[in-house]
């Protein structure tokens, strides 16, 4: 266990100072930014290598729940917990993210901490670790647009729709899935099918979020199409413009 501290605190190093790396080769870019970098560079590499864990190491997390954790699992976790930490002292530092957003860094550590103490699940928490994140390079890749003022481009609304997408198959019906097989199965610990029932109670907030948001989207689309179409001229039988009030 002692090990895994060390580890874990080297990870935490590495992320800080991969941030005020990027702080100082980007000093005319916002501290936001340069951490929205770290999320993204974090996004990739846990979900290319849970992705693997999954896929490749195994085992398949929805027919073996509760099972010993792998060196490769435990590596995973420990490079994700670092990066919570960093990204959670971040954020309640600058106050940039609301009580959700806080509530689902604690978790994800809480959760983390208690896998690698008991040295199970790990598989678990790495499919959990890969769902949360397979969203997250859309998520980061739509703020990145705003803040160069691509957003309102074709590229910004196929950026939303494919987050939209991949968050309701991955975060509700796949992640719906996992938690009923870790329900079902005698093997996981109690406290570990009440993290899972915690997490995927979190993902239905983000999920309302979403809704208000698509809602919102939709509603201003509309609003811009029928703008348009009441700017339009009206072209007369004769092949003049008319008047349009």
């Amino acid at each position: 266990m002692a090990l895994l501290v060390v580890c874990a605190l080297l990870c935490l190093c590495c992320w800080v100072s991969f941030y005020f790396f990027l702080c100082n080769i980007n000093g005319s870019r916002s501290c936001e930014w340069n951490c929205r970098l770290v999320t993204l560079v974090h996004g990739i590499l846990v979900i290319c290598i849970t992705a693997y864990i999954g896929y490749v190491d195994g085992p398949w997390p929805f027919n073996h729940p509760g099972t010993k954790n792998t060196p490769l699992q435990i590596s995973a976790m420990v490079l994700s917990l670092g990066y919570f930490i960093f990204d959670m002292a971040w954020c309640v530092y600058f106050r940039t993210e609301g009580p959700v957003m806080l509530a689902h860094h604690t978790m994800s550590i809480l959760g983390i901490l208690l896998t690698l103490w008991l040295g199970e699940s790990g598989i678990e928490s790495c499919a959990v670790l890969f769902g949360s994140e397979i969203t997250n390079p859309l998520l980061q890749a739509r703020w990145f647009l705003k803040q160069t003022g691509r957003y309102g481009t074709l590229l910004g609304d196929v950026v939303d729709v494919l987050f939209v997408l991949l968050f309701v198959v991955m975060r509700v019906f796949v992640g719906g899935t996992m938690l009923y097989c870790e329900l079902i199965s005698p093997r996981p610990r109690f406290f570990i099918k009440c993290g899972g029932v915690a997490m995927y109670a979190l993902s239905w907030v983000f999920m309302v979020d979403i809704v208000r948001f698509a809602i919102r989207k939709s509603r201003k689309r509309k609003s811009w199409h029928k703008q348009q179409r009441d700017h339009q001229p009206i072209v007369t039988a004769n092949g003049h413009e008319g008047k349009t009030d």
